[in-house]
């Protein structure tokens, strides 16, 4: 308890930050279904978003050297609160990929920022508490956003400024708090070919992960509204994907741990195409069958991300770690970036089901190389811990590092 308390200032700002940012997607989404934008253009919403994340992640390490870190979080937290405000000033899908760009340049700096704040006050007697309320704290503010979209209407003003208000209120517990800041951390270098040299299949991994989540989120409503969901029913079936990942971190860590996770990889993505399928091609008979397709779409795709990454760090070197994560976050950030305007493109040519042979097809790829990667290297004899990874910021390594120890 005593723990909770002296992070709770962090904590709170993280659900705060969920909510409004972590919003913002599906919302556009919705509005811009009811204000005719084409597909393409909601697509490239999303899209720009991941523009602004990746900008966000590189840039965040950098301001708080030269501010701090509440002004950094200050600063970012403004960005995206002007973002989310001024969608209804201007109704145009090319500004409003710029606003999204801000929305993106937020949530990336302020979990830079945060996690930067608990690495340097976790010790190592605390650090697996404060990471496993930090993942709850996390998934619970996500699932909640997603919850949030259900009593928000589409291209209202009302709407965006609540969620604005909301990313407003994230400055009060990190402005008030009284924890000393902690001293700038260095920023990690970007390395991206290291990913490539510890695994390939890990940096693969992280690309199709990328390619599942961010198209879901960001275009999923579209597919929602083209089967029969309610503009209420949307938010149940986003959060049906954020729960079922959320269900599957346990029982996913433990085959990570025990078996090689290159099968655990090829397994995943056979049931991701599974599941993709299944949404795709059988008709949805009433609301609960499109829900529960959801909680499995999540459930087999959601931990591809932490057991890509626990397999690259089984090749890698202790000082190597946090950059590591970054050059694995790098990945995800291209391949977030991509799939959301990909996803839209394919849907508009050939209809809603159109996302999930998408993503398929990325499974299928990865299914391919993991088996041709097996026939390369053999599987390590010694394995990093399996730890569920948050795709955040690129200086979550340096808050996992010390966690990812080997295990006898």
């Amino acid at each position: 308890m005593r723990l909770l308390i002296s992070f709770a200032a962090l904590f709170i700002s993280v659900i705060l930050l969920q909510l409004s940012n972590g919003g913002i997607g599906p919302l556009d989404a919705l509005s811009g279904f009811q204000l005719d934008f084409t597909t393409e253009q909601i697509g490239l919403l999303g899209s720009a978003h991941f523009v602004g994340f990746f900008i966000g992640c590189w840039w965040a390490p950098r301001l708080m050297g030269s501010v701090g870190h509440s002004r950094a979080f200050t600063a970012f937290a403004a960005t995206g609160a002007i973002g989310i405000l001024a969608h209804m000033l201007i109704i145009d899908p090319y500004i409003w990929a710029i606003l999204r760009v801000a929305s993106g340049l937020c949530i990336a700096g302020c979990y830079t920022v945060v996690e930067a704040w608990l690495q340097a006050k976790v010790t190592n007697e605390n650090r697996g508490r404060a990471m496993g309320i930090y993942r709850v704290v996390d998934m619970g503010g996500s699932l909640a956003a997603q919850l949030l979209i259900g009593f928000l209407s589409p291209a209202s003003y009302v709407s965006y400024n609540i969620l604005a208000l909301i990313c407003c209120a994230t400055l009060i517990p990190i402005t008030l708090t009284k924890v000393t800041q902690p001293k700038i951390p260095t920023a990690p270098r970007l390395r991206p070919m290291l990913a490539i040299t510890r695994s390939p299949l890990a940096a693969a991994g992280v690309v199709v992960a990328a390619l599942s989540s961010a198209s879901f989120r960001m275009v999923g409503p579209i597919y929602g509204i083209e089967v029969g969901l309610k503009i209420d029913q949307i938010s149940y079936f986003l959060a049906a994907f954020v729960l079922g990942g959320a269900l599957s971190q346990y029982p996913v860590g433990w085959l990570a741990d025990k078996y090689d996770r290159r099968w655990v990889l090829i397994w995943l993505s056979a049931a991701a195409i599974a599941s993709c399928f299944i949404t795709a091609f059988i008709p949805p008979i009433n609301n609960t069958i499109i829900l529960i397709n959801a909680g499995f779409f999540g459930l087999t795709t959601f931990p591809i991300f932490s057991v890509a990454a626990a397999h690259a760090h089984d090749f890698a070197e202790t000082d190597e770690r946090v950059e590591l994560s970054a050059a694995l976050m790098f990945f995800f950030a291209c391949g977030a970036i991509a799939a959301p305007y990909l996803a839209s493109k394919l849907i508009e040519a050939f209809g809603p089901s159109a996302l999930f042979m998408m993503v398929a097809a990325g499974h299928a790829v990865l299914v391919v190389f993991g088996i041709s990667r097996m026939r390369v290297r053999p599987t390590v004899t010694k394995r990093t811990t399996y730890i569920y990874a948050p795709r955040t910021s690129f200086t979550i390594g340096r808050l996992l590092g010390r966690t990812r120890d080997f295990k006898d």
